[in-house]
């Protein structure tokens, strides 16, 4: 087994957004990569920058950043025969490792922009090492950027940052150096670029401290929201259904969902749902079952009095707009009735006929 430490650079639209094809809106320009053995030493390296055919003028933000030019790439090989090259160096079931999880999302797109088949497995599993950083050396949350990294780990910076192989070579060095990590590489990571297609593909990773599901795409969030697969409540270590203490309820953007459960032998439980974006208007589910420490529970407690809240504020808001809607159509009737009495009184007015008797005194008198 082989670890593939790399990373990409890419370009954007130079024109923005408006102008950006969106089947590849970002074109990579260039890959580097460092192999690394099972014992995690350095056995070979891959570099090789991009002639562009899509965006073949540099996005001026990209400009900042990357260190080449669009005459750097002139006489560079096009997309499809680096990857080619790129996926065969790689070998056969190798291990991905990258520093977040847009590179690996990136080739892919690239790679079904210019039909380059590639057999990749699913779910497809990978080593975030910006994670396992943060698992090792943060608290797990925190995604430091790379110089941060290898600024703290004293590793000489003798080289660029950003760019594609100087990232991938301190990105190695980082995970070379990093002690106690072979149970954190346990810890993979699951590329989205290829969601399942329909309800038996769906699956879930038990890991050591907590499980993952994900989903199939679903029309939106309601409908997501309506299935057993997705709502489900079982322990990630012993399998059986949880007694449910709070379930499940929507945080406060209405893309993350909570439950506080309880398991009778491993004790207090929590569930979170993310509801993310895939193409067009469908979503996805990632739901992670983990144990509740008692900040946790008290967090989850605190987010559904959170929850419940701004269920009351928003009844509340729409007890007073039904109210000043109701007043505001009597008033309207009102004023409709007696502008209504007023064109009657009017048409009275005009159809009553004159009074054309003489006023004086009647002769003879």
């Amino acid at each position: 087994m082989n670890y593939i430490v790399f990373d990409l650079e890419w370009n954007q639209s130079p024109g923005g957004r408006f102008r950006e094809n969106p089947k590849i809106p970002f074109e990579i320009l260039e890959i580097g990569a460092v192999k690394l053995n099972g014992r995690r030493k350095m056995v070979d390296e891959f570099h090789e920058t991009i002639k562009p055919l899509v965006y073949t003028r540099m996005n001026r933000y990209t400009q900042k950043v990357v260190h080449m030019d669009m005459k750097d790439l002139k006489d560079s090989r096009t997309f499809t025969p680096v990857a080619k090259s790129f996926l065969k160096w790689c070998g056969r079931n190798p291990v991905f490792v990258t520093w977040g999880p847009s590179d690996l999302f990136e080739l892919q797109r690239n790679l079904e922009y210019y039909h380059i088949e590639h057999r990749f497995p699913q779910p497809f599993l990978y080593i975030d090492l910006q994670k396992i950083y943060s698992l090792g050396y943060l608290d797990g949350k925190k995604r430091p950027a790379l110089h941060e990294a290898v600024e703290a780990m004293e590793i000489p910076q003798d080289r660029p940052f950003h760019a594609a192989f100087d990232d991938a070579w301190y990105t190695a060095q980082i995970m070379q150096k990093m002690e106690g990590i072979k149970p954190l590489l346990g810890y993979k990571s699951v590329d989205y670029y290829r969601l399942p297609e329909k309800k038996e593909e769906e699956f879930t990773l038990n890991f050591k401290t907590y499980s993952k599901f994900v989903s199939m795409l679903y029309p939106d969030k309601d409908a997501a929201m309506k299935e057993a697969s997705v709502t489900d409540l079982r322990c990630n270590r012993c399998g059986k259904p949880l007694e449910i203490k709070i379930d499940w309820f929507s945080g406060a953007g209405g893309t993350m969902y909570y439950a506080l459960c309880e398991c009778p032998k491993h004790g207090p439980v929590k569930g979170k749902i993310r509801l993310r974006k895939g193409p067009g208007e469908e979503v996805y589910v990632v739901k992670t079952i983990k144990a509740a420490t008692e900040e946790d529970v008290q967090d989850i407690e605190e987010r559904k009095h959170q929850a419940q809240e701004r269920r009351h504020k928003r009844a509340e808001k729409e007890k007073a707009r039904r109210k000043a809607k109701k007043a505001a159509l009597a008033e309207e009737k009102k004023l409709q009735q007696k502008a209504r009495i007023s064109q009657q009184k009017a048409r009275r007015s005009r159809t009553k006929k004159p009074d054309t008797s003489p006023k004086g005194p009647k002769k003879g008198d």
